[in-house]
């Protein structure tokens, strides 16, 4: 859950630090696609959106599900609000990530390399690659809904000759109008399967850095984040 959660944020800001270059393209359609959503995060400055996160582990019937508030500011400020089916935050500063569980009175401390799943989003967040660097445009489809037709790009990690890779795809869907992100898909190696879907999205709004940085409470405990594996 919490891999898949760190790729997700490392994606969002990734986008929405600078232009994004997808590299080479399956055909001139798809190529059209990631000009336009390269454009559209080079000029978003701010973003904040509703979200709900749906998690498939792998051999059972059942999920997880939790929805909540997202709010980024460039350069690497992100709020991450879950508020069900239980309330708990998290900030993002660069590399450095707090986690408030308000019902817990505690405060997890630790930094986003910690959580790697990967180095390509990680190297998103200290602005030292772009997204063409770790994954390869594999196909950009289109999905009916409605009366219009949602653009679909499938990514695929980049081959580094380190671990095996831990994700196998990210499917994103985008905006037909914005192309802002409008839903992420992540399908691990492991047969796990998280969607991050995004609603009432706006940009540019103003977003306070101070809403996106938080001041540890007085009456609740610190403790070091344990690495993941």
């Amino acid at each position: 859950m919490m891999k898949a959660l760190k790729v997700v944020l490392s994606l969002i800001i990734g986008f929405t630090m600078n232009a994004v270059t997808l590299g080479a393209s399956p055909s001139g359609v798809s190529q059209s696609v990631v000009d336009k959503v390269e454009a559209q995060y080079s000029k978003t400055k701010d973003l904040q959106a509703d979200f709900t996160q749906e998690t498939l582990f792998d051999g059972f019937e059942t999920g997880f599900s939790s929805s909540g508030k997202l709010y980024l500011k460039k350069p690497g400020l992100l709020r991450w609000d879950y508020l069900e089916p239980s309330k708990e935050q998290i900030y993002v500063d660069g590399d450095q990530v707090l986690m408030y569980v308000p019902d817990h009175q505690q405060v997890v401390k630790g930094t986003l390399t910690q959580l790697a799943a990967s180095k390509g989003p990680l190297a998103l967040l200290q602005d030292a690659g772009t997204l063409s660097q770790h994954f390869s445009v594999v196909d950009a489809s289109s999905e009916d809904r409605g009366n219009k037709k949602i653009p679909v790009l499938t990514l695929v990690p980049k081959s580094t000759g380190e671990k095996p890779p831990t994700l196998k795809k990210i499917v994103l869907k985008l905006s037909p109008d914005s192309f802002l992100i409008q839903e992420i898909t992540l399908f691990e190696a492991s047969g796990n399967v998280s969607r991050v879907a995004f609603d009432h999205i706006q940009v540019n709004q103003g977003v306070s850095a101070r809403l996106l940085q938080f001041e540890v409470p007085s009456d609740v405990v610190v403790v070091e984040m344990p690495a993941l594996r």
